[in-house]
């Protein structure tokens, strides 16, 4: 089943008169870019929560925001005394300096970074279990959340690569015409340049097989086919994280449809290259948002 790279996962749980609150988002990206945000007593286990989400996530930017709160609203700060004074005094300077009146600054600054932190307590055990257990649950949730859209993402190109095949079916009634066309062209550019009874009617004919033969197709559609049968077959399969393969897939379908439209000389036959092609491009959309 196909992931979506855009998820959101919540979950709350409740230890000790605290309510511990997780919630993940995710955006599609390259590459995988875990951003944490929780708090500063539980930086030390900054690189473990790390780990557990990136083996869950795969791939995509990814937001954590961790939250814990008194139930009593009984919250612990501590107040950064040197940095709080520094700023008093550097501001009090400026204002003398410039004879700006300065007010009420203290609420000011004690908005300011790093001036009012969290109490830092130690990290209690249990409660750690808790938080790794409403990790969990999130992240379940986020994995479910991108299933759910990533169904959507199949179920929608597997559609698109259905009209790329319809749209190659299609080629084969043009494929006579087109010869037919052509062999008529020749042949009257040749009647007037050498005038009809000075036409060699064997090299003429030559002429015709040779051309036709760099411009024949066949083996470009052969290769289309297969590469939409192989796309759908990699869609279907039960992998969760098949977005790259399905990415390089596309790009030879891409290769075989530009082909087929440099070679075309028909104007009914680059009509279903364009559509391909605009099939194509929707279906690279897609894939960009997948895992």
């Amino acid at each position: 089943m196909l992931q979506s790279m855009t998820g959101f996962g919540r979950a709350v749980q409740s230890f000790d008169a605290k309510t511990i609150t997780v919630e993940l988002r995710s955006l599609n990206s390259k590459f995988t870019d875990v951003r944490l945000k929780m708090p500063q007593n539980y930086k030390e286990k900054e690189q473990e929560l790390k780990k557990i989400i990136l083996d869950k996530a795969e791939r995509g930017k990814v937001d954590v925001n961790i939250e814990i709160q008194a139930v009593t609203g009984a919250e612990q700060f501590s107040l950064n005394k040197p940095l709080f004074k520094k700023y008093i005094e550097e501001i009090k300077q400026l204002a003398a300096e410039d004879q700006i009146p300065i007010g009420d600054i203290i609420p000011a600054v004690l908005r300011l970074p790093n001036v009012v932190m969290p109490g830092e307590e130690s990290v209690d055990e249990k409660e750690w279990t808790v938080l790794l257990s409403t990790v969990k649950e999130a992240l379940d949730k986020f994995s479910a959340f991108r299933i759910q859209e990533g169904t959507v993402l199949e179920t929608d190109m597997a559609t698109r690569i259905q009209v790329i095949k319809s749209n190659l079916e299609e080629i084969e009634p043009h494929e006579k015409q087109r010869i037919v066309k052509i062999k008529d062209k020749m042949m009257r550019s040749l009647e007037e340049f050498l005038g009809k009874k000075n036409v060699d009617k064997n090299r003429y004919e030559q002429e015709v097989l040779f051309y036709l033969e760099k411009i024949d197709i066949n083996e470009e559609k052969v290769r289309l086919s297969q590469h939409c049968d192989y796309f759908l077959e990699q869609l279907g399969n039960n992998n969760t994280a098949k977005g790259r393969k399905l990415s390089f897939i596309s790009q030879e379908i891409g290769r075989e449809i530009n082909t087929l439209g440099s070679k075309a000389y028909s104007s009914d036959i680059q009509r279903h290259v364009v559509n391909m092609k605009d099939e194509l491009e929707k279906i690279k959309e897609q894939i960009a948002n997948s895992v």
